[in-house]
């Protein structure tokens, strides 16, 4: 105990924060992220995303779009601390970018904009930082906009992402007159006049001052009844120190039992120096986390974050591009020198490092190591994909992968010129060396190439890139979405006998089989059942076990196509209530083959239906376009579950399939003079009507 602690107070990793810029898509996180390098030093400067002159959105398609496409890294220091910067996309369709992102970082910044409060995918992308154990705290943006309000978006924080918010500042000023703030902790201000990039420090203004002591006492308050030291202390005194406060919000911003809440307005640079110093004083550096664990074989082990310790790393990204293959790497443990030969667990190949750079965006400098905290580029291997595990030869350990999200949407693409058909092939397969939730298979009937992604915009932007990036004339076809098939109505005791003699050893498996719809999923939007389980009841050896796991598996190879319309097949249980064997003519692939047919046979014997994607849709429209909106919405299957009015303009939720979406921008934009916007996120599965299941069944 008192090794590790002196080793915390000496390693130079207690000054390293990787952290990571969360947010709904429109709400300022690529200009906090410039804003962060402006002040700082790194550049001199200030990017704006709308004259496309920002350095983390330097793909050409970013900048187009104006919109965060690709996670991009960048590194600056503050106050002696060394700030590794991951400015992740916030529409729902790059979700697997924000994944990838998450599965490597220690901390992160979630912005919030100050009018609107806790968007949908802010709202997704909180929800995914929770599954990953990344600390946070929280920036309320653009308090300068028209309508913005400190205290409503903190109340959004509390009823939908359900932390305690810990307010520690106080704004100076409202809207167009939003100068600065009081800090709350150390009762100062610090104002930014027009024109200047300096802070300008001094005492709390007279007339904020009683609304700066109420504030405070309320933080002292919600801080004390999460937090037994500063409950002690509150206890004692009535009051807590600015030492214990900063101490106790450290605490429970790394547990989560809080999120600290700060404010400014990024675009207008005010309120970034004092973000800086709560990421320095509240979210972790790479030893205050938990120690990464993986496996060898079948042990456990972990790795602790010592430059010493064998090398450990993950891989979170890959950039394929024409001159050479990066691959970004969160280094654990170890050291990884140029020049050395690392192991790509997964792969079982040796690969070997020529290059480490430190990446700043597009641009990079050179490195002769890399240190456990560290997140670098090397050159070199040629294999290692996203979520690849790599090191040192001698200490394999294998680290859990990022997981990645089915694919919902698919367009079928094709070279005009058939002398460009093996150009598209190759340049697919760099889009998913690239990007793993894209997919690309050969549709067997038709002979097309299909490529399946996140929504109808990231495939546009997939196309795009080969169009552009490998100046190739590519045709698409029409999107369509992925659905699934599922049990309504079950059947009990379905004899399956599998005999086959040909010569030689023969085959012989005899299986009964109970399947039924698995229980309502609560989480689901309509509450239908996801995923499939699997159960044996067969007592007395009738069945060894060896050939009860040849049943399970012969019965996954029979979800893959369903009896409506060959989709795969989800929320089923099937259970092997009997069975017998021969003594000779039985093994594990005469079962596995009886278990595939005798489930096929089950599902051609019950009740199907045809499950399309549903997803939650956000629309912000003025107000007298509402009507037009909800019936255009009702056309479309939407099923409207709340409507509100936020700064003039009405904000509608409701629920529509997937499918129904393909091209309501374009129409949104007609039916709103320009006016309306709308963000979605995926909420599950729901049964699809007759004309649906007609189509899909075709496609």
């Amino acid at each position: 105990m008192r090794t590790d602690l002196h080793r915390h107070l000496t390693s130079p990793l207690t000054a390293v924060r990787n952290l990571g810029i969360l947010a709904h898509v429109d709400a300022g996180k690529t200009t906090v992220t410039e804003r962060i390098l402006y002040v700082t030093g790194t550049t001199h400067k200030r990017g704006e995303v709308h004259d496309g002159t920002t350095v983390t959105d330097f793909d050409s398609q970013e900048r187009d779009r104006g919109i965060t496409i690709f996670a991009a890294a960048v590194s600056c220091a503050w106050d002696g601390h060394r700030i590794n910067l991951i400015d992740t996309p916030g529409h729902v369709d790059f979700s697997d970018e924000v994944e990838r992102s998450l599965r490597v970082l220690d901390g992160a910044i979630a912005v919030f904009d100050a009018v609107a409060g806790v968007e949908p995918q802010s709202e997704s992308v909180w929800r995914r930082a929770d599954r990953h154990g990344v600390p946070r705290i929280a920036f309320v943006n653009k308090l300068d906009r028209a309508g913005a309000d400190l205290d409503t978006a903190v109340e959004s924080i509390r009823e939908r992402l359900h932390p305690a918010p810990l307010v520690v500042q106080l704004p100076i000023g409202t809207e167009d007159s939003f100068t600065g703030v009081v800090d709350l902790l150390r009762m100062r201000s610090l104002v930014w006049a027009d024109g200047s990039d300096t802070v300008e420090e001094g005492p709390v203004p007279e007339a904020l001052r009683d609304e700066a002591h109420r504030r405070r006492r309320l933080l002292e308050e919600a801080v004390a009844e999460l937090h037994s030291d500063a409950l002690e202390e509150f206890c004692a005194r009535s009051t807590l120190t600015a030492a214990t406060l900063t101490a106790a919000l450290r605490d429970l911003a790394r547990t989560g039992d809080g999120v600290v809440v700060l404010c400014g307005s990024a675009y207008r640079n005010r309120g970034i120096e004092p973000l800086l110093e709560a990421v320095v004083a509240y979210l972790p550096s790479p030893l205050d986390v938990p120690v990464v664990r993986g496996t060898h074989g079948a042990t456990s082990q972990e790795r602790v974050a010592d430059p010493e310790a064998p090398f450990a790393g993950l891989v979170f990204k890959v950039n394929a591009t024409a001159t050479g293959r990066l691959t970004y790497v969160r280094v654990y443990s170890g050291t990884i020198h140029k020049g050395e030969a690392v192991l790509d667990v997964g792969a079982r190949r040796t690969e070997r490092i020529s290059r480490i750079l430190r990446v700043q965006a597009d641009r990079y400098a050179e490195l002769d190591r890399a240190v456990a905290g560290d997140i670098v580029a090397v050159v070199g291997p040629k294999s290692a994909r996203a979520g690849a595990s790599l090191a040192a030869p001698t200490a394999p350990l294998l680290l859990e992968p990022p997981t990645v999200a089915d694919p919902v949407v698919s367009v079928a693409v094709e070279a005009r010129r058939s002398t460009d058909t093996e150009r598209l092939v190759a340049a697919l397969a760099r889009l998913r060396e690239e990007d793993p939730s894209l997919a690309v298979r050969t549709d067997p009937e038709t002979g097309q190439t299909v490529l399946s992604g996140m929504g109808e915009l990231h495939l546009e932007v997939a196309v795009e890139k080969i169009r552009r990036a490998h100046a190739l004339d590519v045709g698409v076809g029409r999107p369509r979405v992925a659905y699934r098939e599922t049990v309504t109505r079950g059947v009990s005791g379905l004899v399956y006998r599998h005999v086959k003699q040909d010569g030689g050893a023969g085959q012989f498996a005899h299986v009964v089989l109970d399947v039924e719809p698995l229980e309502a999923d609560p989480s689901s939007v309509d509450g239908s059942a996801t995923g499939f389980e699997f159960r044996s009841t067969v007592v007395g050896g009738r069945v060894p076990q060896e050939y009860v796991r040849a049943v399970e598996a012969g019965c996954r190879d029979a979800l893959a196509e369903g009896p409506l319309g060959g989709h795969p097949v989800t929320g089923l249980r099937v259970t092997l209530t009997d069975g017998a064997t021969h003594p000779k003519d039985s093994s594990e692939m005469a079962f596995r083959t009886a278990g595939r047919f005798a489930l096929r046979e089950a599902l051609r014997a019950g009740a199907m239906v045809l499950l399309e994607p549903v997803v939650e849709v956000t629309v912000t429209v003025p107000e007298d376009a509402v009507g037009a909106v909800l019936g255009d919405l009702a056309a479309r299957r939407g099923r409207v579950s709340g409507s509100l009015t936020r700064a003039g303009a009405a904000v509608i939720t409701a629920t529509v399939p997937l499918a129904e979406l393909f091209g309501y921008a374009t129409r949104l934009r007609s039916r709103t003079q320009g006016r309306g916007v709308f963000t979605s996120r995926p909420t599950g599965y729901a049964p699809a009507p007759s004309r649906a299941s007609d189509g899909a069944a075709s496609q």
